[in-house]
């Protein structure tokens, strides 16, 4: 049998300390390594050259999201059989690149996302896997596709998954966008587990809090225009139950002492009002859905 053509991804940015032994690393397991030098100020061009990487270089910072769809796409010049993409500061161990490629190379998916979570032996810090598996949550609510690890980095892709690149995305949140397209699509997704470890230089580059509320504002963007009856519906049936129980309660009050309860009447006329406000939205948004979906 022919040994697979495999192409690995590294998108980069400022990653000077870890990139030449990450490239030296995952050279045995692929046919070729590609560096997206992601406008860095530092020596990373360089290094990712000097121990035999293509490196593709942006002048500006674009963010992962254009840097990684570059890679992808030049990929495709050397029709792989699988393109596995790696973080490049470190966290992810290349020796996993044959576990994380062989659902592809066997036909059996068209997207393997390495889930740090589906063993426990990973020591992810407690506030890590608190902030991760929320995100999960949030993105599990908005997609069929129900993933343990939605923001992990180390993938593999097919040759369909290659063609289905028509998708917009930006920074971080490329990994969820991903998921999404790719499951609309119809493609196979499935998970492998992963070591990772979080000992690197520099760690993440963005800032938790803005990394996180970037993701989640673009998952409930997500669940809002695929799932509207979910993101507005449900709290809108909520408030509105609210507000009629409140009600009740205001008049009842009324009824034995004869003191009319001004607060409780207020908070109930406006969760109402919201309630229904919210629950309209939600029904107009969702017949939208349905005539777009029917004319695609």
């Amino acid at each position: 049998m022919d040994t697979p053509n495999i192409i690995a991804v590294i998108p980069a940015f400022n990653e000077e300390l870890t990139i030449s032994s990450l490239v030296l690393l995952t050279i045995p397991f692929v046919t070729k390594v590609i560096v997206i030098d992601d406008g860095s100020t530092d020596k990373t061009n360089q290094l990712a050259t000097a121990v035999g990487a293509e490196v593709i270089r942006s002048e500006k910072n674009l963010g992962k999201a254009n840097a990684l769809m570059k890679g992808l796409k030049k990929a495709r010049d050397f029709n792989p059989d699988a393109v596995v993409m790696v973080d490049a500061d470190g966290q992810h161990n290349p020796a996993e690149i044959p576990t994380v490629i062989k659902p592809v190379i066997e036909g059996k998916a068209d997207l393997v996302i390495g889930s740090r979570f589906l063993e426990t032996k990973n020591k992810v810090p407690k506030f890590r896997r608190i902030g991760q598996k929320s995100m999960d949550y949030a993105q599990n609510i908005g997609a069929s596709f129900k993933t343990s690890d939605s923001q992990s980095g180390f993938r593999a892709l097919s040759k369909k998954a290659l063609e289905n690149l028509d998708f917009f995305s930006e920074g971080y949140n490329i990994e969820s966008d991903m998921i999404n397209h790719f499951h609309e699509r119809g493609l196979s997704i499935h998970e492998v587990p992963i070591t990772v470890r979080y000992d690197v230089p520099f760690k993440h580059k963005q800032n938790p809090l803005e990394h996180g509320w970037g993701l989640i504002s673009n998952i409930v963007g997500f669940i809002g225009y695929r799932r509207p009856l979910l993101l507005f519906g449900v709290p809108g049936a909520f408030f509105t139950a609210a507000g009629i129980i409140l009600g009740f309660w205001a008049f009842h009050i009324y009824d034995t002492t004869a003191k009319f309860p001004m607060s409780y009447s207020m908070m109930s006329v406006l969760l109402i009002i919201s309630g229904l406000l919210l629950l309209t939205s939600g029904l107009i948004l969702n017949t939208l859905v349905i005539i777009v979906k029917s004319e695609s």
